[in-house]
């Protein structure tokens, strides 16, 4: 049976790192928009041909990175899913099942009608390229291209939205939709932080590990009294957009407590990552993240107060009043 994590918040009794009494679901926050996200009535097909086409040229916007300027389709569209790399990466190869950061724009085949993108919001999309996640074009158009790439790709209602469309975004049950997506970068059970390291010089905290590849950082606890006060610290420091009080963050993570030095929560051990709203989490996460830079290591170290005081979560491992240390790879805002 799969370990669930202990940071998503899911039923009372099941929750280690979820803020008690919080409903609020973080799936609106990780896609405000409509196009992308999984439909239900279009998920039991069978996986497409990938063709070359026909597909729109693009007319306006060719850089990496533009917004793109996408003509009208010609002709009827493929029955496929028409698949052409405009622009080929460098970068790490996407796997089905990886969390991308994407910009993107799509439209309708047969009208050129921009139903979404993300250009102009000026906030790349992170999502995972999983069924139940995404509509099935893009999990199948995707897997094999490289961060850096740009790609352009038809999608039919039997791999999008089905017969039932999706009226929120205009869009009908026989509508075959054009995306161009440009793959900024992609994540998975072997991402690390990416940064400078920072001497850890305070032998009254813990050290934790530096290595960067996709393995969990040792957590060294010293036999001293454990802080009285929240503790976050640079690990290793990104260059990446600072997180704010209401961030919804993809991280990879390890917890262990003070006392003991046990491992009672790991992304690397069920080699899956993360993803919450600082608004859902523990207030010594909240707290101790807010602030810090994407593409950073944090270490976190939470007293009782900020984190479950006398009553942690049941199944957890966590005895009451304990303090819990965290290292924390901040991979992406979502």
């Amino acid at each position: 049976m799969r370990r669930r994590s202990l940071i998503i918040a899911v039923p009372a009794g099941l929750a280690t790192l979820a803020a008690c009494g919080d409903d609020k679901s973080d799936s609106s926050k990780a896609s405000d928009s409509a196009s992308p996200s999984a439909s239900s009535s279009a998920s039991s097909a069978p996986p497409p041909k990938i063709v070359d086409g026909p597909l729109p040229a693009i007319t306006a916007g060719a850089k990496f990175g533009e917004k793109p300027t996408v003509a009208k389709g010609s002709g009827s569209p493929s029955d496929q899913l028409a698949v052409k790399t405009l622009i080929t990466g460098n970068g790490t190869t996407v796997a089905e099942g990886d969390y991308i950061q994407a910009h993107y724009l799509g439209q309708i085949y047969s009208t050129a009608k921009i139903f979404d993108n993300s250009y102009d919001r000026k906030t790349p999309l992170v999502i995972q390229l999983a069924q139940s996640s995404i509509i099935d074009g893009w999990r199948y158009a995707l897997p094999g291209k490289k961060a850096g790439s740009r790609v352009e790709f038809s999608v039919p209602p039997t791999w999008a939205y089905g017969k039932e469309g999706n009226a929120q975004a205009g869009i009908k049950g026989t509508d075959t939709l054009v995306f161009v997506v440009d793959i900024q970068n992609t994540f998975n059970g072997k991402s690390s932080a990416k940064g400078k390291n920072v001497p850890q010089t305070d032998s009254a905290l813990p050290k934790v590990g530096t290595n960067t590849d996709g393995k969990a950082p040792s957590i060294e606890v010293p036999k001293k009294a454990a802080p009285t006060k929240l503790v976050s610290e640079y690990v290793i420091e990104g260059d990446g957009d600072e997180v704010a009080a209401d961030s919804t963050l993809l991280v990879q993570y390890k917890g262990v407590v003070w006392d003991s030095g046990k491992e009672f929560d790991s992304t690397y051990s069920r080699g899956q990552l993360a993803s919450f709203s600082l608004q859902q989490v523990v207030k010594g996460w909240a707290q101790g993240l807010t602030g810090k830079k994407v593409g950073s290591r944090v270490l976190i170290s939470i007293p009782p107060k900020l984190g479950y005081g006398d009553k942690p979560p049941a199944g957890s491992g966590i005895e009451k009043d304990s303090t819990l240390v965290f290292t924390v790879d901040i991979l992406a805002k979502m």
